[in-house]
C-alpha cells in the first residue's frame, strides 16, 4: 500500500509513523513520500533522517486551482494508495478530496465529532471536559467530519494542566495513527 505523509510542521507524528515502518510494524504500508506545504518544516527533516523522499510543493492554497492542480499532478505520480494527514494545516479542495476518493486520512487532536477546527486541545481544556483524545477519519469536503475509522480517550486529571494534556493526546496520537495505517494497510491486502 503505497502511502503518501503530508504535514505542515515539526513532524512527530510523521515520527511516529516512520519509526514504526522501520520496525516492520505498518504491514505491507510502504512510505513513499513525505509532503510539505511549508518549506522549513519540521517534517521534511524528519523524513530526510529517515531515507524517505521529502518534497516542499510550495504553499497548499485549495481556493486557487492552479496550485490545487499542481498538488494533485505530483502525488499522483507516485500513485498513493493512501494519503495521510498529519499535522496538515491546510483545508484540502473538494477536486482534491474527489481526486483521491477514498484514500486520504485524516489526524484530529478531539474526539470528534467534538470540538473540530482549529485548536481543538485547548477548547477542550476551556470547556472541562474530563475525557478528550484523538481521531483519525476519512476526509469529507467538510472540516473533521469524515466516517471515524479510529479513536483514542484521553482522561484529563485534576492536576493536569493545558500542557500535560497536549503531551498527553500527542502521546496517544503516535499510537493511534500507526496503528490505523497497518490496519488499512492489512486491509488493502486483503482486498487485492
Amino acid at each position: 500500500m503505497k502511502t503518501i505523509i503530508l504535514g505542515s510542521g515539526k513532524g512527530s507524528n510523521c515520527q511516529a509513523i516512520l519509526d514504526s515502518y522501520s520496525a516492520g510494524l505498518l504491514n505491507s504500508s510502504k512510505i513513499v513520500a513525505v509532503v510539505s506545504d511549508q518549506e522549513s518544516s519540521g517534517i521534511l527533516e524528519v523524513a530526510n533522517a529517515s531515507s524517505i523522499p521529502a518534497t516542499y510543493l510550495g504553499n497548499y492554497e485549495r481556493n486557487n486551482p492552479s496550485i490545487d492542480r499542481k498538488w494533485i499532478k505530483e502525488l499522483k505520480k507516485s500513485n498513493p494508495d493512501l494519503i495521510v494527514l498529519a499535522g496538515f494545516m491546510s483545508v484540502l479542495s473538494n477536486d482534491f478530496i474527489e481526486a483521491f476518493h477514498s484514500r486520504i486520512i485524516n489526524l484530529h487532536p478531539s474526539l470528534l465529532p467534538s470540538f473540530p477546527g482549529l485548536n481543538a486541545i485547548r477548547k477542550a481544556w476551556v470547556k472541562g471536559v474530563k475525557i478528550t483524545g484523538c481521531t483519525v477519519h476519512w476526509v469529507s469536503p467538510e472540516i473533521d467530519s469524515g466516517k471515524i475509522i479510529a479513536q483514542a480517550p484521553v482522561r484529563i486529571m485534576p492536576s493536569d494542566t493545558l500542557d500535560s494534556v497536549t503531551a498527553k493526546v500527542h502521546a496517544a496520537e503516535h499510537m493511534l495513527l500507526p496503528s490505523v495505517i497497518a490496519q488499512l494497510s492489512q486491509e488493502f491486502v486483503s482486498s487485492v
